[in-house]
Formats: structure tokens, sequence, C-alpha cells
């Protein structure tokens, strides 16, 4: 099923206690599992990944809680848990009525989940990508709850500023609690301009792409980014295109959890292998040495920063 669909059942209070996320919003799966799982007094079990132990996952499921509460368990994994396990892990929970168990699948394999199990039993739910007005519920819920005074609108340029990421705009909201006021658009452009990464590695696309790049750049400086910064985190995007290329020359495709060592969403792994393809370890080389011979004239001299930085970055393009 859709989110919609289980949206429902959550208003309707006929959701199982079997539930398995799957899908290309992580934000989501997260959200929904947080929600799920969040029972007073329950005890809970989690494991991240490559932490999961069958034996221990069932021993949880099925012994009955010291104290007379809810035994809840929570796999999140980029990796399948194996079938049989799975069916031993849900079959406790319909003997059981009173325990929990939600698999969160965070890897590419959406098909084989779509319509793996009875809905009665266990409810497979896939989440896609908040569409704009579903972004804008999501942030404004959470602001209420944080008690932050923010109107729609503002949120709207929160997300933008973020490229539509809902987890970076959630973020924001700890930060902006603190203001006993209604917030603004000049309070979201003074408070958040270049916290998301997002934004300068849509200027460092540009670059690798060999696209004009200077009023943007202009654009990054006024707003407060330290040139070191910019080139640092430059050199950080490059240093793991390098890694994505390396990886897929090595195993034919690329694996986020392998190469940065946390799940991310498809279309951003999708994204970055498409680019890092495009170069070869000859100019990954080139790359680094400019950039860090780069960095370190702009940490021993006198010479204007800018000056150094706008340099490199047009030698970065002659070496594409």
């Amino acid at each position: 099923m859709y989110k919609s669909e289980f949206d429902k059942h959550i208003q309707s209070h006929s959701i199982t206690n079997a539930l398995l996320f799957f899908g290309e919003s992580n934000f989501l799966i997260d959200m929904y599992t947080q929600m799920m799982s969040n029972i007073e007094d329950a005890s809970i079990l989690k494991f991240y990944h490559n932490e999961y132990d069958f034996n221990s996952a069932k021993a949880h499921l099925s012994q009955a809680s010291l104290f007379g509460d809810r035994n809840i368990l929570i796999i999140k994994s980029e990796k399948k848990v194996p079938k049989k396990e799975l069916d031993v892990l849900f079959g406790y929970c319909e003997k059981n009525s009173e325990n929990i168990f939600i698999y969160a699948y965070y890897g590419e394999d959406q098909k084989s989940y779509a319509k793996a199990y009875d809905a009665k039993k266990v409810m497979s739910v896939r989440f896609f990508h908040p569409k704009d007005f579903e972004a804008q519920n999501i942030v404004m819920s959470l602001a209420h709850e944080k008690k932050v005074q923010i109107d729609k609108y503002t949120i709207s340029h929160l997300l933008h500023v973020h490229n539509g990421n809902v987890a970076l705009a959630c973020n924001e909201l700890d930060k902006l609690r603190v203001y006993d006021r209604i917030i603004t658009n000049k309070d979201i452009e003074h408070l958040v301009h270049g916290l998301a990464e997002i934004n300068l590695d849509d200027f460092f696309k540009k670059i690798l792409a060999k696209k004009e790049f200077l009023d943007d750049l202009q654009n990054l400086l006024e707003h407060g980014e330290d040139e070191i910064r910019i080139l640092t985190a430059f050199t950080s995007f490059v240093t793991q295109l390098y890694m994505f290329n390396i990886y897929i020359r090595v195993n034919g495709a690329a694996n986020a959890m392998d190469i940065l060592g946390y799940p991310a969403p498809k279309f951003v792994v999708d994204e970055k292998a498409a680019l890092s393809i495009k170069f070869k370890p000859q100019v990954y080389y080139k790359l680094h040495e400019l950039l860090l011979e780069s960095e370190l004239k702009m940490k021993s001299s006198h010479i204007d920063k800018s000056a150094i930085l706008f340099a490199a970055l047009i030698k970065v393009q002659k070496l594409l």
C-alpha cells in the first residue's frame, strides 16, 4: 500500500502490529518508524544495518514482557533480511498481538516487498519522496509541535533553500524555535543560507559541467560563505565522486552503504554515480592536486582568498 492508504488505517486505528516500510523516501520511513514505535513504557530492541541478529530478534518477540508492557522490535537495514527469518518474526506478531515488529528497509529492491505479504497480517507500505504540498505539511506539523511560528509561504522558502529536502528543512526548526516571534523569509535567508550542503552541491555540479559560475560564487560569498570552506567542501565533493568512480569500476554498480557508510536516497546515489563516471582517474588525480595546492596557498599567503578560489575553479574547468 501507499502512504495515503496507511494514513487512513492510522486514523481508523486499524493498523496491524507487523509493519514493513520501504520506498524512495528514507525520511518518511524514519518518521513513520518513530511514529509507530512511540509507545510509552514499551521494551524496544533496535538493530541498525549490520547489527541485526536473528536469534536476538526472535527472542525479543517471543518472550513475554517482564512488566506486562509491549515488546517492540525495529530492524533498520539497507540489506534485505532473509524472507524465512522475516516470516518467523512476523509470525510471532500474529501469535501475540501486544508485540510490534517494524522492518524498515532502505535498499533499492522495491518490487520484493510491494505484494510480499497479506495486508491483513503485515502492512507493507511504500513511501515515495513527498510532493511539494506534502513536504510543506510535514514541516508545518513539526513546526507546530516545536512551537515555531512560521507560515506556509516561509516554509516553502525554507524548503526551496534546501532544494526540497524535508529532513534538512525540519532540522532547521530547532534553530528557529529560539525566536519568540513569527519567522520571516528574511530570517530564513539570514539564518539558513549556506547550511544546506545540497546548495553547494548544485554549485559544484555547475563547475563540473563547465558552466558559468561567477554570479553563483559571488552570491555565496556575499551571503557569508567562507572561501576556504567552499574550496575544502569542493575537494570533499570531488573525493566522494572519485570513491563512487572506483567502486563502480570494481563492482559494476554503486552502493551507498559501502561507499558513504550510510543509506542515501536512490536519486542521490544515481546522480552521483552518473556524474562520477564522466571523469577518468587521471583527471581526479589532477583535480585533487590542484585543489590541495590552492588550499595551501589560501592558508599560507596574504593573497586575496577570493582571487585564489576563482583562479582554482577556472583551472578545474580547464582540466575537465
